[in-house]
């Protein structure tokens, strides 16, 4: 009935944060966290504080990180979101990325605003670094699945997939969040996804035939 889709490395070909970081100047360091923050030892809320403190996305500088890099949308994704829609299906965007650089991906994907769950980046009047938002579902660990549960609940669907590159995205399949996984190993293939996965596929042809040959 819906389908939900990480952004980065799935619906677009990079990962935002890591592009946003090294157009700040600051892209050794947030991979190095990155990195450590994979390993364990670090909760999934604090490696996201640590990075944005390292970075401090100014306003302005993210407007110009936006204004020059259009979306960069992974191969087939369009006509696959157009072919969903068209047999039915709710499409839904839901990022650990930030609003701000995930809203142009979903004007261009045709998918409005309320049916995007990521998290938001808050400034001061003078458009300084101010925070996150704590209430965004995708700003602590576990969120994927809080919000195919929040959809499930507030829209009624009652059979829900999740697409997307990496663990946070396999995790929506926890008790009571979405009933099937697509792995998406076209940018980045994770072996614990792979094996994981329902269904996985490097490219969204495949997919593509399947929604068809459902519809027909």
């Amino acid at each position: 009935e819906a389908v939900c889709f990480d952004v980065d490395s799935t619906v677009c070909v990079d990962e935002g944060i890591d592009e946003l970081a090294a157009f700040l100047g600051k892209g050794t360091e947030v991979a190095e966290m990155t990195a450590k923050a994979m390993g364990g030892g670090i909760g999934f809320r604090e490696a996201l504080e640590m990075r944005l403190q390292v970075m401090q996305p100014t306003q302005q500088k993210v407007d110009a990180y936006v204004a020059a890099n259009p979306p960069k949308l992974s191969p087939g994704i369009k006509e696959l979101f157009d072919a969903l829609r068209a047999s039915g299906k709710k499409v839904y965007l839901v990022s650990g990325g930030f609003r701000q650089m995930i809203n142009p991906v979903a004007a261009e994907l045709d998918v409005p605003r309320e049916n995007i769950f990521a998290n938001n980046l808050l400034f001061g009047e003078d458009g300084s670094y101010a925070g996150f938002d704590p209430e965004e579902f995708t700003s602590k660990a576990g969120g994927k699945a809080e919000a195919v549960k929040h959809l499930k609940k507030k829209f009624g669907h009652h059979t829900m997939a999740m697409v997307g590159d990496g663990a946070t995205d396999l995790e929506s399949r926890a008790p009571g969040g979405a009933e099937v996984f697509v792995g998406y190993g076209g940018v980045q293939v994770r072996e614990a996804v792979e094996k994981g996965a329902d269904w996985f596929v490097t490219d969204f042809d495949k997919f593509m035939e399947v929604i068809q040959g459902s519809s027909e």
